[in-house]
């Protein structure tokens, strides 16, 4: 076991929200991290962990003032944040990184997994509702957590994030783990299908998750409304719904979307922020909270009211169809292309 020992440096926030840069020396290094506890932090109760990774050559306080600005959505739902910070890779001129270039022993894995035991000696953190997202490397790296941490994360997002061949070859998976990947089709540096051999295509990265949770093998898919359509793209959501303990898989694909964090820049549709919470808090390390051993389809795809009726183009209501339109109770509908 490496020693290590935390240094923390305070600055405030606001009366009763902490922020705080806080270092960790670990692996001969002095590692530095943000720590953001909300207002609402109750050492009572047991608090969720959301851990959020800069893209590589980033750094955490950048991602968290200009790209991933987590903090109000914090102070909402009540969750600590953490913003790691990447070390310079010496086989890469120094430029900070998750995943260091060959030849290399270095694997950061191991200080998130001594992170979240040194937080969890200080903060009540709930350790079943641990989760992580990141962007582009950092997304990467999120799936590396899910792989090769999966008995402390719950679920993770990775947002134009690919993920190397063979990375999925040796995850050590304890539990149904969701995912989220939110990719744009023309992302020139994390390619959506990318031909040469080096990452997987989103699809399959979907498809693996998607089979190491039993779910549905077809997706349904929902188009998301072109709220800004100046922005140059759309969006489409896949969810493979019914896995093992309810648990499902979703991908936001932005059609004509480049490497980007929706709703701070590039497509505007969506706010990938918001996306990521509502996504991962709906997941522990046991599956869907509140998990029932009924169907969930409607449950886990409508948020905002009761289903009534499900109807085609024409009206007429149906149960099956390419194309329908779900009805819900409080006036809102949703149309749904379901694919065979």
């Amino acid at each position: 076991m490496k020693n290590f020992f935390l240094i923390a440096i305070i600055v405030p926030v606001s009366l009763f929200a902490q922020q705080t840069t806080e270092y960790m020396f670990y692996d001969g290094h002095n590692r530095e991290y943000i720590l953001y506890i909300p207002s609402s932090y109750n050492s009572s109760q047991p608090t969720p962990i959301l851990f959020a990774f800069h893209g590589g050559t980033g750094y955490a306080d950048g991602f968290m003032n200009y790209e991933a600005d987590f903090r109000p959505i914090a102070d909402t739902a009540g969750f600590i944040l953490v913003y790691p910070q990447a070390l310079g890779d010496p086989n890469d001129c120094f430029n900070t990184s998750w995943l260091h270039k060959d030849p290399t022993d270095h694997k950061d894995i191991f200080f998130i997994e001594a992170l979240i035991d040194t937080l969890s000696t200080v903060y009540n953190v709930d350790s079943d509702r641990i989760y992580a997202c990141g962007y582009s490397l950092g997304g990467m790296f999120s799936y590396e957590l899910a792989c090769n941490l999966n008995y402390k994360i719950a679920a993770i997002s990775s947002v134009s994030g690919a993920a190397f061949i063979g990375a999925f070859g040796n995850c050590d998976l304890y539990h149904p783990t969701a995912v989220l990947t939110i990719n744009g089709t023309t992302d020139n540096e994390h390619p959506y299908n990318d031909q040469s051999g080096v990452f997987f295509p989103v699809p399959d990265i979907s498809e693996f998750w998607a089979n190491h949770n039993n779910t549905d093998q077809t997706p349904v898919v929902t188009t998301i409304p072109d709220y800004d359509p100046t922005d140059g793209s759309t969006v489409e959501r896949y969810s493979w719904l019914n896995g093992d303990n309810c648990v499902y898989v979703e991908e936001l694909k932005v059609i004509n979307g480049g490497h980007q964090w929706p709703g701070t820049f590039g497509n505007m549709d969506i706010d990938a922020s918001n996306e990521t919470w509502r996504f991962v808090s709906k997941f522990n390390t046991s599956g869907l909270i509140n998990c029932s051993s009924t169907n969930t389809e409607n449950q886990q795809l409508v948020k905002d009211g009761k289903l009534v009726k499900r109807v085609n183009l024409l009206g007429k209501e149906v149960k099956n169809s390419s194309f329908v339109i779900d009805l819900f109770d409080n006036g809102n509908s949703k149309k749904i292309f379901i694919i065979k």
